[in-house]
């Protein structure tokens, strides 16, 4: 699936900031950069209309500009040399740091920059280029706003006074060192942009002909390929009734860029003005569409990926994880972004500064907070019910313009406005850069150049839309060498894009009449399903709860619950059914919120227990096992369901080997019981157990299985869910299916590596890891599901038994006896209740110790769990992971074991009284369906069979076939 777009101007702000934050690696540059800044001077100069101290603020702002996007590209170089002076023997002074300043005293002379000429032949040339470039647009700035600033009177908060500062690279750098500026005044603000503002100025008047919207966006003075842009400043709504019409607004937004085609509406380009969503970069509107190529996963993968792309999703405005190396992750969208929930990138910085060893090195850093939230702490969930009616809302004012033929003619003043296609990811581009600027290819440019351009060469066909051409390639290889990001554009009654040095792409269309056909093709149940399921990916946790009521259950009946269970289960699997995305060659696939290492994405199921294609092959294989027996409704169209999902299954899993056989690079997937490949051979192993499937299943849980090495190499989470603990169950059973010792062994292997990833701490030993590095308790992530995995290691080959004793106890630190429970160390202070963080989970590995080991230890902590789990787990959702169907196994295996807080009647009674009156709720997106066996509704139908007192399915709360 194509990346998500995302600007660079945070990349380019944090850059300069880890530099900093590493020291003052501050070498002159004066004799490089000053002639360039000189001769800008002597234009300064020469212009009227600018008062002296005009020309100077301007004069320091393209300073500060040229000097930043100077140390930016040269800085690995620098590093290299001040190393080879001391290695060499040319610096002489006394100590580091004095031998520092004689290095720096040797790059303020001329000869020094000269010299580079042999090591860096083409350095010099372009650095020049960019300082040229750089300088004649701020120049062409000074010139346009001494010719319009008598213009800028009817744009809000614009200076009248004089001009005292100026801010140059507020965004990417576009066709010769073109930026968007903020020029501050003594009374005001104003924005230049160096394009055409015709689609903002035509936009703003569509806004005015839709009826009563918070919508808005900035005034703005339009000339000829440039224009002058109102400053919004960002504002926190003052009450909740601000609160509510900003989101109502955020919902127009999504009904309007749906018809627009807009596609880049990420969370730089809209501000929260208090009630007010602003968009302030409009450009990229009528994004032509471009059909993706075949993907070898199945017409079911591809058709699922081309309505996702074409949906909604496209905007920008929807929460989404980037999956760009540098961003894997980052959401980047106008109405996501939200604090706290954003993973920290890894940013080069230079360690040592300021001594004659410096070094390139790497810092986490935090993304800085955007302006678009209209709260300092958003609550998404309480307010997403807005976004959607407000969605809805404009979606029907929309259809009645058109209705009425009104519609076409409002969007013809749009025909001839310059606008942007962002045909490939900033974030590619800027990585793409950073190798062009590499000390090795400026040493040796032409390899450089040529690995570029096979780099874009492939993304061309993975990425729709973007150009394969040479010739285009070349040019945006040349623009990179230039300092610039490259840049697509056209207008909407031609169609055909402008690229790199004149170069063209892209066939000649109406993009107007294009984007109102496919806007009346629309599917709005789609378009509004995606919307709801967006929400998930706003957030990093699984485990995350809205901050809304809990679900009641009514009025408790204990009267015909058989028929009730019955009738639950076949809903929900005639939903799963109503949900499939068909292909023509056999295969099927489900649009849903899936959960990946980067965080949560609306996308076509992936290859997991999880909540992807393995957990619904073992959930729709249970069902069948059930109604024979009539234990279930029988439901005959879930046969073929099965074998369609199993073929689908099978046609993924054989295109990724055929792929790596070719040679092909892919990145290894994680080795987790739940997410990665041991949920895929643990569930091979299970539908053959069921009988579903007969040796098959061996032979590719072989082949999977040896992918697991690579995959734990590269592992940092360690944990059950994803994480190596997580492959060592499953590779146990695969020993014992094959007589194959070797599994076995690489489990043992596993053991031997969480023994010396653990830390030691008061109570006992956790695994802290860089996206928790807190060490958290619990079952998916923490200490329980790792001292499990560890424990039944021990059973089975004599593993590190002591150190699974040890997670236990670390376990049992974190109880809290006032809040009775165990403390989430992710959240301050707070206990959970689930499956995957908390009670629920710890209770479901007591009651297997307990059955293993027996004892009064794990007794008591089922007892324990299973008494948080009913007082404060269950009414949030109804799911496996984090849900009540999960708490229900703690609580049913409390029973088992006499020491169950409720009676099992009660217990059913409640949970099918919740899904009758509330419907069945899946998790984070309320709202929306997810048929996955862990986050959604799949799992929920899975526990409902095994509530039948004679099913013999095994759990899935731990990954095993038991």
């Amino acid at each position: 699936m194509r990346d998500r777009l995302l600007g660079l101007q945070n990349l380019s702000v944090l850059l300069s900031e880890a530099e900093r934050m590493a020291g003052e690696f501050d070498p002159p540059l004066d004799s490089l950069i000053g002639p360039a800044l000189a001769d800008l001077e002597a234009r300064l100069g020469s212009l009227t209309g600018l008062a002296p101290a005009e020309r100077g603020a301007i004069l320091t702002g393209a300073t500060l500009s040229v000097e930043e996007e100077v140390r930016r590209k040269i800085t690995r170089v620098l590093v290299l040399e001040v190393n080879a002076a001391r290695l060499s023997g040319r610096l002489t002074a006394a100590n580091p740091a004095a031998r520092w300043e004689e290095w720096k005293r040797s790059v303020a002379e001329p000869a020094f920059w000269h010299d580079l000429a042999a090591p860096y032949p083409a350095m010099m040339a372009r650095l020049m280029t960019v300082v040229r470039h750089r300088c004649a647009a701020a120049g062409r700035l000074a010139e346009r706003f001494a010719e319009d600033r008598s213009l800028l009177a009817t744009l809000p908060g614009a200076p009248s006074g004089a001009l005292e500062r100026v801010e140059f690279g507020a965004g990417d750098s576009h066709r010769g060192g073109q930026t968007v500026v903020v020029l501050h005044g003594e009374d005001g603000r104003v924005i230049y942009k160096p394009r055409s503002l015709a689609v903002d100025a035509v936009l703003a008047d569509l806004l005015t002909h839709l009826g009563v919207s918070t919508m808005r966006v900035p005034a703005v003075v339009t000339r000829q390929g440039y224009g002058w842009a109102e400053h919004i400043g960002h504002r926190h709504c003052a009450d909740d009734g601000e609160l509510r019409a900003f989101y109502r607004g955020m919902g127009h937004w999504l009904a309007l860029m749906r018809l627009l085609g807009g596609s880049d509406l990420h969370a730089e380009n809209l501000i929260a003005a208090g009630p007010h969503p602003v968009v302030v970069d409009c450009e990229s509107l009528f994004t032509p569409h471009a059909t993706a190529r075949p993907s070898g996963y199945g017409h079911a993968f591809d058709l699922a990926v081309d309505l996702v792309n074409t949906s909604v999703m496209r905007t920008g405005l929807l929460p989404g994880r980037g999956v760009a190396l540098g961003w894997r992750g980052v959401d980047m969208s106008a109405a996501g972004a939200l604090p706290g929930q954003q993973p920290r990138i890894e940013l080069p910085v230079v360690l040592d500064a300021g001594t004659d060893s410096p070094r390139m090195g790497t810092e986490q850093v935090e993304l800085p907070l955007a302006a678009n939230h209209p709260s300092p702490e958003p609550v998404l969930g309480r307010y997403w019910d807005l976004i959607i009616a407000g969605f809805d809302e404009l979606d029907d004012r929309l259809a009645e313009l058109d209705g009425s033929g009104k519609l076409e003619p409002l969007l013809a003043a749009f025909a001839d406005c310059p606008v942007r296609a962002v045909l490939r990811a900033t974030e590619a581009y800027a990585e793409l850069s950073r190798m062009l600027w590499h000390p090795a290819a400026l040493h040796d440019e032409a390899p450089a150049r040529a690995k570029a351009a096979a780099l874009l060469a492939k993304m061309s066909e993975n990425v729709p839309g973007a150009p394969g051409d040479p010739v285009i390639i070349a040019a945006e290889v040349d623009e990179l060498c230039h300092g610039d990001i490259p840049m697509f554009d056209t207008t909407p009654r031609v169609g055909m894009l402008t690229g790199p040095a004149g170069t063209r792409c892209g066939p000649e269309s109406d993009l107007v009449a294009d984007a109102v056909a496919r806007w009346r093709a629309r599917d709005h149940g789609l378009d509004r399903g995606v919307a709801q399921a967006a929400l998930v990916s706003a957030y990093l946790n699984e485990g995350w709860m809205p901050d809304l009521e809990q679900l009641s259950p009514g009025l408790v009946r204990t009267d015909r619950l058989e028929p009730r269970r019955r009738a639950a289960a076949a809903g929900l699997l005639k939903a799963v059914l109503d949900g499939a995305v068909r292909g023509a060659d056999g295969t099927v696939t489900w649009i849903t919120p899936v959960l990946n290492l980067t965080g949560w994405a609306v996308q076509p199921l992936s290859l997991d227990v999880y909540g992807g294609a393995h957990g619904l092959a073992i959930l729709l294989t249970a069902y069948t096992r059930e109604a024979t027996p009539g234990r279930a409704e029988k439901i005959d169209e879930l046969d073929p369901l099965l074998a369609a999902v199993l073929r689908t299954i099978r046609v993924t899993e054989d295109r990724d080997a055929a792929r790596r056989r070719e040679g092909m690079r892919l990145r290894p997937e994680p080795p987790g019981a739940y997410l990665g490949i041991a949920s895929q051979v643990w569930s091979w192993l299970l539908l053959r157990r069921f009988g579903v499937v007969g040796e098959e299943a061996l032979t590719r849980a072989r082949a999977l299985a040896e992918l697991l090495p690579e995959s734990i190499e590269a592992d940092d989470s360690y944990d059950l869910l994803s994480g190596m603990a997580g492959a060592i169950v499953p590779l146990l059973r695969l020993s014992e299916a094959t007589g194959e010792t070797r599994w076995a062994e690489l489990a043992r292997s596993i053991g031997t590596r969480l023994a010396g990833l653990a830390e030691h701490r008061a109570g006992g030993v956790c695994w802290p890891s860089p996206r928790f590095p807190q060490g958290l308790g619990g079952l998916a992530h923490g200490a329980t599901g790792i001292g499990w995995a560890l424990a039944r290691l021990a059973e089975s080959t004599g593993g590190p038994g002591d150190l699974a004793e040890a997670a236990f106890a670390y376990e049992e630190s974190l109880y809290d006896q006032g809040q009775r429970g165990w403390l989430d160390l992710r959240n301050d202070g707070f206990t959970a209740k689930a499956w995957c963080h908390g009670a629920g989970g710890i209770g479901i590995v007591a009651a297997d110790r307990l059955a293993r080991e027996g004892g009064a230890r794990w007794r008591d902590r089922l007892a324990r769990a299973a008494a948080s789990c009913w007082t404060g787990g269950i009414g949030w959702n109804h799911t496996l992971c984090h849900g009540d169907l999960g708490c229900w196994e703690a609580i049913e295996l409390a029973r088992a074991a006499g020491v169950a807080p409720v009676e099992r009647e009660r217990l059913d009674a409640h949970l099918l009284g919740s899904l009758e009156v509330n419907g069945p709720v899946s998790g984070l997106a309320r709202d929306a369906f997810a048929p996955g066996l862990m986050p959604g509704l799949g799992g929920v139908a899975y526990q409902l069979l095994r509530m039948h007192p004679s099913c013999e399915l095994p759990s899935v709360l731990l990954p095993d076939l038991e």
